[in-house]
C-alpha cells in the first residue's frame, strides 16, 4: 500500500515500513474486500504522516529498515505516551502497532462517535415517528377494510337492483309476448261479430282488412298448434274464412250476371232496332260495357290473385275464372257460331279456313284483353281461358272437319296446310303469342287432321294416278310426240312444251312430291317419296316396253333413259333419304317347331329351352331396307349399258362376228381336234378360210363403213331428240365411240398379222385416225 511522504524533518519509521511489508504479504495471502482496503488505506495515510517519538533520534533509525537492534540505545524511544521500551521483536511490534491503532482509532473515531450518537438519537426519534406512522397505517388499513366492506355491500345492492330490473324487463316482455299471442285468439270474437253483422258486405271498406286479419290469425294458429285449444280456434277461424270466400264468390257471380244481363238487354235492343250485332263480336255492346264490371271487382279479384299461393284462395280464384268464362260464353257463343256458319255458306274450304281462323284470332285477342282487365296476374296463364276459347274454337272445327273429310284434291289440302302453318300459326302468334295461345290447340288439331287427310289422299293418288296409270295412245306416241313438241317450241314457250313431252306418271310424281314437300313432316314425306319414286320408275319401264313394241327398241331405251334422268334430276333437291326400312313378321319357323313337338322331340311346356311354346309362337322380325334412289341409279345404269351395246352392235356387228369366228378358229387349232377332216379345214391359213377371204373382209368393212355413215347420224339425231343436254349426249356417246374404235383396232391387228400388204390394200381398211375424226363429226 503506498503512503504519502512525510515532512523532511520527520523521517519515516522503520517499524512502519516493516509493518507495511508484513501487511502486504498478509494481504496477498488473505485478500480483503474493497471496504476493508479503503479502511486500511485511510489508516496508512494517517500513520505515514505521524511523526517519530521524541525519544527516538535520527541516528537510531538510519540503519536498515528491516534490522532491529538487540539492545536499545540510551535515551531512545523515551516517549512515555507512545513507546516505553524499544521494539525488540515482532511481537513487540505487533503490540506496539495494536496500541498505536487503538490510539488512532480513539483519536479519529471521536467525531464519528459523536455522529453516531447524533444518528442514534435521530434514529430513536424516527423510531418514535415510525411507531406513530405504523399506528396511523393500522388505522388506515382498518379504515380501508371498512371501506371495502361498504363497497362490497353497495355492489351487492347494485347487482340485486340490476337483477330486479332485468327480471322486470323480462316479465314485461313476457307479458307483451303473451298479450301479442293472445290477441290472435281474442280476435275471433271481434271478427266474428263483424262478419255476422247485417251490414257486412264484400263492397264494405272493412271487408278486405277483416279477411286479411282472419288469414293472419289462421297462419298463426296453424304454426302454433302446441297451444291449448288451438285446434278449436283454427276450425272457427276457417269457418269465418269460408264464409268470407263464399261471400266473394257470390258477389263476383252477382256482378258478372248483372253485367251479362245489361249486355243481353243491349243486344235485344239492337235487334229491335234492326242492327246486326253479328257483324262485330268486338262491338262496344259486347266488350266495353262488360269492362265496367272489372272496376267493381278489381279490388276483390286483386286480393284473390295476390293470395293465390294458398289453397283456399286458389280454389275460389279458379271458381271465379270458371264463372267468368261461363258468362262470357253465354254472351258470345251464338254470335261466333252464326258468323262461322255464314262463312261456311259463302266460301270454299280454304277461304273458310282463312276467314274462320282470322275471325277467331280477333275474338281470342279481344277476349284475352277483356280477361286481363279482370284478372291481370292470371291472364299470363292461357289455360285459364280454355273453358271459354275451346267451345268457341270447336264451332270452327266442327264446321271444317266434315268438309275436310270429303276433300279429295291435293291442291286444296296443300293450300290448307299452307294457310294454317304460314298465315295462322307462323306469323300471327309471333306478334300476339299470349292472346292467341288459347287458339293454338284447336289450330294444331285441325292441322293434324289436314295432314292425315293429305297423307291418305297422297297415297291414294300415288296408287291410282301413278302406279295404276293406264297410258293413252298419245302418251306412247314416241318419237312423234317429241317432234311435234320441237316444232311447237320453236315459236313459243320452250319450257311449257318440254313438260308436255314428259310421260304423265313422271309429271304427276314430280308435281305430287313438290306439293307435299313443304306440307308434311319429314318422316311422312320420306315414306311417300320413296313409294312414289319406286312406282314411277316401274310405270316408266312399263311404258318403255310398250313404246319399244310400237316404235323401235331404240325409242323405248331412249324414252326410259330420258325419263329416268329427269326423275333423278328433279328429286335431287329434296333434302331427304329415299331409304325406307320395312319390318315384317316371319312365322316360317313355326311349322317346323310344331312338327318337332308332335313327334315328341321337344316338350310343349318346357319353358326353359329355346323350343318352348312362347318362343315357338313368337314371330321373327325381318327388316328389309329399300332405297328408291339407289334402285333408280341401278336401272339407269343397266339401261345405259343396254343402249350402248345395242348401238355398238348396230354399227359394228359384222366386224364383231368376224373377230369372234377368228378367235374360235384359233382356239380350236390350239386345243387340237380328233376330227381329221375338220383339222384339215382349220389348218388352212386364215385368208384361205371361206369366211375370211380378202373379198369377204373387204365386203365386211364396207358394211361397217356404210353403217357408220348411214346409221350413226340417225342414232345421234334421235338421241338429240330425246336428250336435249349436250353433255349427257356426249357421256352417252363416248362409250359407243370407244367400242367402235376398239372393234376396228382388233380387226386392224388381225388383218396386219394374217394378210399381205397387197391384200390389205385391196381390203381398204379405214385408218383409226380417220375413223375417230368421222365419229367426232357426228357430235
Amino acid at each position: 500500500m503506498a503512503t504519502r511522504s512525510s515532512p523532511a524533518s520527520l523521517p519515516k519509521s522503520g517499524a512502519v515500513s516493516k509493518g507495511y511489508n508484513f501487511a502486504s504479504t498478509w494481504e496477498q495471502n488473505a485478500p480483503l474486500t474493497e471496504k476493508q482496503q479503503a479502511a486500511i488505506a485511510a489508516l496508512s495515510n494517517a500513520v505515514s504522516e505521524r511523526p517519530f517519538p521524541a525519544n527516538m533520534s535520527q541516528g537510531q533509525i538510519s540503519g536498515k529498515d528491516d534490522s532491529l537492534s538487540d539492545t536499545p540505545k540510551d535515551g531512545a524511544f523515551k516517549d512515555p505516551g507512545a513507546i516505553d521500551a524499544a521494539l525488540v521483536n515482532t511481537h513487540q511490534f505487533y503490540k506496539w502497532f495494536a496500541d498505536l491503532e487503538s490510539a488512532m482509532k480513539s483519536e479519529t473515531e471521536e467525531k464519528y462517535r459523536q455522529c453516531v450518537s447524533t444518528l442514534t438519537e435521530r434514529i430513536e426519534i424516527c423510531d418514535g415517528i415510525l411507531h406513530q406512522v405504523d399506528d396511523t397505517l393500522d388505522l388506515f388499513n382498518e379504515l380501508q377494510l371498512q371501506n371495502q366492506a361498504v363497497a362490497t355491500k353497495t355492489k351487492t345492492l347494485h347487482d340485486a337492483c340490476d337483477r330486479l330490473l332485468v327480471e322486470k324487463q323480462r316479465l314485461i316482455e313476457f307479458a307483451e309476448a303473451l298479450r301479442s299471442k293472445l290477441k290472435y285468439f281474442d280476435e275471433l270474437e271481434n271478427v266474428a261479430k263483424e262478419f255476422y253483422s247485417l251490414n257486412m258486405k264484400v263492397g264494405n271498406e272493412n271487408f278486405l282488412p277483416l279477411l286479411k286479419r282472419i288469414d293472419e290469425c289462421i297462419s298463426y294458429v296453424e304454426s302454433n298448434s302446441q297451444y291449448a285449444e288451438s285446434g278449436v280456434y283454427l276450425v272457427k277461424f276457417r269457418q269465418l274464412q269460408s264464409r268470407a270466400l263464399g261471400m266473394i264468390r257470390s258477389h263476383v257471380l252477382s256482378v258478372l250476371k248483372h253485367s251479362s244481363a245489361q249486355v243481353q238487354a243491349a243486344i235485344r235492343g239492337s235487334k229491335d232496332n234492326n242492327i246486326s250485332v253479328s257483324e262485330g263480336v268486338e262491338a262496344s255492346v259486347i266488350y266495353i260495357r262488360f269492362k265496367a264490371a272489372a272496376g267493381e271487382l278489381k279490388p276483390v279479384l286483386g286480393e284473390l290473385e295476390s293470395r293465390s299461393s294458398r289453397k283456399e284462395y286458389a280454389q275460389v280464384l279458379e271458381e271465379c275464372h270458371r264463372l267468368y268464362c261461363e258468362q262470357r260464353l253465354s254472351l258470345v257463343k251464338s254470335i261466333v257460331q252464326q258468323r262461322v256458319h255464314d262463312f261456311a255458306k259463302k266460301e270454299s274450304l280454304p277461304s273458310l279456313t282463312r276467314s274462320g281462323c282470322a275471325y277467331l284470332i280477333q275474338v281470342c285477342q279481344l277476349e284475352h284483353q277483356l280477361f286481363d282487365h279482370f284478372f291481370p296476374s292470371s291472364s299470363r296463364d292461357v289455360s285459364t281461358l280454355a273453358p271459354l276459347m275451346d267451345p268457341l274454337c270447336t264451332f270452327l272445327y266442327d264446321t271444317l272437319r266434315p268438309r275436310l273429310i270429303h276433300e279429295t284434291h291435293l291442291d286444296s289440302l296443300c293450300e290448307l296446310v299452307d294457310i294454317l302453318k304460314v298465315e295462322v300459326l307462323g306469323e300471327q302468334p309471333s306478334r300476339r303469342t299470349e292472346s292467341l295461345a288459347g287458339l293454338s290447340p284447336t289450330l294444331l288439331r285441325i292441322l293434324a287432321d289436314v295432314h292425315e287427310r293429305l297423307t291418305f289422299r297422297a297415297r291414294r293418288y300415288i296408287r291410282d294416278e301413278i302406279a295404276n296409270y293406264i297410258p293413252l295412245d298419245e302418251d306412247l306416241d314416241y318419237p312423234a310426240k317429241l317432234e311435234r313438241s320441237l316444232e311447237a317450241s320453236s315459236g313459243g314457250d320452250e319450257n311449257s312444251e318440254l313438260f308436255k313431252t314428259w310421260y304423265p306418271s313422271l309429271e304427276k310424281t314430280l308435281s305430287c312430291l313438290s306439293k307435299l314437300y313443304h306440307c308434311l313432316e319429314s318422316a311422312v314425306f320420306t315414306g311417300l317419296a320413296q313409294e312414289a319414286v319406286e312406282v314411277c320408275s316401274i310405270s316408266i319401264q312399263r311404258a318403255s316396253k310398250l313404246i319399244a313394241k310400237r316404235s323401235t327398241s331404240m325409242d323405248g331405251q331412249l324414252f326410259l333413259i330420258k325419263h329416268l334422268l329427269i326423275l333423278r334430276e328433279k328429286i335431287a333437291p329434296f333434302d331427304i333419304e329415299f331409304s325406307v326400312t320395312h319390318k315384317e313378321l316371319d312365322f316360317s319357323h313355326l311349322l317346323e317347331h310344331l312338327r318337332r313337338i308332335l313327334r315328341g322331340q321337344t316338350s310343349l311346356f318346357d319353358w326353359s329351352r329355346s323350343s318352348s311354346l312362347a318362343r315357338t309362337l313368337s314371330p321373327r322380325v325381318l327388316e328389309s331396307q329399300i332405297d328408291a334412289k339407289k334402285e333408280l341409279e341401278k336401272i339407269l345404269k343397266s339401261t345405259f349399258e343396254e343402249y350402248i351395246m345395242s348401238i355398238t352392235k348396230l354399227v359394228v356387228d359384222p366386224m364383231l362376228s368376224f373377230v369372234t369366228k377368228v378367235t374360235a378358229v384359233k382356239v380350236a387349232l390350239s386345243s387340237g381336234s380328233q376330227d381329221q377332216k375338220l383339222d384339215s379345214v382349220l389348218a388352212k391359213p386364215l385368208k384361205n378360210q371361206a369366211f375370211a377371204t380378202p373379198d369377204k373382209v373387204a365386203e365386211l368393212i364396207q358394211k361397217v363403213s356404210a353403217a357408220v355413215q348411214q346409221e350413226l347420224p340417225g342414232v345421234m339425231a334421235k338421241m338429240k331428240l330425246y336428250i336435249q343436254n349436250s353433255s349427257t349426249r356426249m357421256i352417252l356417246f363416248k362409250p359407243i365411240k370407244t367400242n367402235i374404235v376398239e372393234a376396228h383396232i382388233q380387226l386392224h391387228k388381225l388383218i396386219k398379222s394374217e394378210y399381205s400388204a397387197e391384200e390389205m390394200q385391196s381390203i381398204g381398211m379405214v385408218s383409226i385416225e380417220d375413223l375417230q375424226s368421222l365419229l367426232d363429226s357426228f357430235l
